[in-house]
């Protein structure tokens, strides 16, 4: 493997073992003992499951490419997979509210398994059931948790501001730490050795049955709106009312289309982009190196969260202005250095600059995570949190299905370029989210003396 590699990921563990090691008390939050034990069996098992995650994202295009299938064929595996989250996901995101998180949160396990498993037959039937299973693990993965801990959180009393912190941690360790963990694992067990492209997917499957113990052992369950008076069609329009009538809930639910939109058609992209003339590259490492680009992202989240100025409204602005700007790199690099037609060998000149754009992109992606988590506890409503958040994944779910059908209809640098104008829209709406809720907070603000007056006025008789 060639030294750049190395390089490039001692360099970014340099920097955020630098950011780490140099927080200061001011940026350090005090919480109670009793918070900390919650907020650590949360990140166990959160952690747990983005293993179970991370485990099969580097190798899934690979291992559909070893089997034969062309990359035509492989997008619609993909498009069954972002289909199926987007029929069923708003399903059992409603069904998670009224019949409990903690129960959604074990059919994730059971459903990520099963969709494992299927990954040993090169049979395009079973791996197409496989993507089914796998859109809807992935629905209640980025809805159940985060309902079930929002719910649990303010259940026990801790102070919001806490809540933060446990999002900010579980994104440096989910997304950020184990990610890189399981590249490198994947990395051992297809390379080294030599298991064969499957291994990580079973491996997978091991973590997430242990993970899956641990919520029952330890997990007290509750809901949304659990009222056995209401259907899931009246849970579905509460939603929607609840999305069309409050502009910020709808701005935060297209802003989180368009970005989570452009960072899935990435993943698909990526591998391709860096690869265009069968390259050697070595998959689990490149995939490791981002994820610690993404952990860089939430270490800086974690201190802008911990700070009264600048607000989430405020600095998301500018990550997805640089978001944009980092997936322009393959266009800016095909239209200046010139391609090469070799086949095989090591990555081309243009992939090494690409690297360094994709990487700002994931560190962008890590400071999105728990700055969209925590404006979505702010913003959506408890009683159909799980809902709510799902019926967001169904504008991205379609935008990505369109992009992957039509994979083999357009070249690479223009996909990229979607997405670039996709995450630029995502700035603008980003911004109007700012004035909104800055205006408010203003007149909130301007409210509060005007009350103590009133309160410090003597009474005339």
């Amino acid at each position: 493997m060639e030294l750049f590699y190395f390089f490039l990921f001692g360099a970014l563990s340099a920097v955020v073992a630098a950011l780490e090691l140099s927080k200061r008390t001011k940026d350090r939050i005090t919480t109670s003992s009793a918070f900390n034990a919650f907020k650590n069996n949360y990140l166990l098992i959160y952690s747990l499951m983005m293993a179970g995650d991370w485990l099969q994202g580097p190798y899934v295009y690979y291992l559909y490419s070893t089997y034969g299938f062309s990359k035509g064929d492989i997008g619609q595996l993909f498009i069954a997979g972002f289909g199926s989250s987007m029929l069923f996901g708003t399903i059992v995101g409603s069904l998670a509210d009224k019949q409990g998180r903690k129960r959604a949160c074990v059919t994730y396990c059971i459903t990520y398994i099963l969709s494992c498993f299927t990954k040993h037959f090169p049979d395009y039937k079973v791996l197409m059931l496989g993507r089914v299973l796998g859109g809807i693990a992935t629905s209640l993965l980025f809805s159940a948790f985060e309902s079930w801990l929002v719910a649990e959180h303010n259940k026990r009393g801790f102070e919001q501001q806490w809540l933060s912190l446990t999002f900010s941690k579980a994104i440096f360790l989910g997304n950020g730490l184990i990610a890189i963990l399981s590249g490198l694992l994947g990395n051992l067990l297809v390379d080294t050795l030599a298991f064969g492209p499957v291994a990580p997917f079973d491996a997978a499957a091991c973590i997430l049955a242990i993970g899956m113990a641990i919520i029952l052992a330890t997990w007290g369950e509750n809901y949304g709106d659990s009222s056995d008076n209401k259907n899931l069609l009246t849970q579905f329009k509460g939603a929607a009312i609840a999305i069309a009538s409050d502009e910020k809930i709808a701005l935060l639910g297209a802003i989180q289309s368009l970005f989570e939109g452009s960072m899935y058609t990435f993943v698909f992209l990526w591998t391709p982009a860096l690869s265009p003339n069968d390259e050697e590259i070595p998959h689990g490492f490149i995939f490791a190196t981002f994820m610690l680009a993404s952990m860089l992202g939430s270490s800086i989240a974690s201190r802008l969260m911990a700070s009264s100025a600048p607000r989430v409204e405020s600095y998301m602005q500018i990550v997805f202005a640089v978001s944009a700007a980092s997936l322009l790199c393959p266009i800016v690099t095909s239209l200046l250095i010139a391609p090469s037609n070799v086949k095989g060998g090591g990555i081309s000149f243009s992939g090494y600059f690409q690297i360094f754009g994709f990487c700002t992109f994931e560190a962008c992606v890590g400071i999105f995570w728990p700055s969209i988590m925590k404006m979505r506890s702010q913003y959506i409503p408890e009683e159909a949190r799980s809902t709510i958040m799902n019926f967001f994944r169904i504008p991205l779910n379609i935008f990505v299905c369109i992009v992957l059908y039509n994979v083999n209809a357009f070249p690479i640098t223009i996909m990229f370029g979607m997405c670039s104008i996709f995450l630029g829209t995502a700035a603008v709406l980003q911004r109007r989210l700012f004035v909104i809720t800055d205006g408010h907070k203003s007149k909130s603000q301007e409210w509060e003396p005007m009350e103590r007056d009133t309160e410090a006025e003597p009474l005339n008789d």
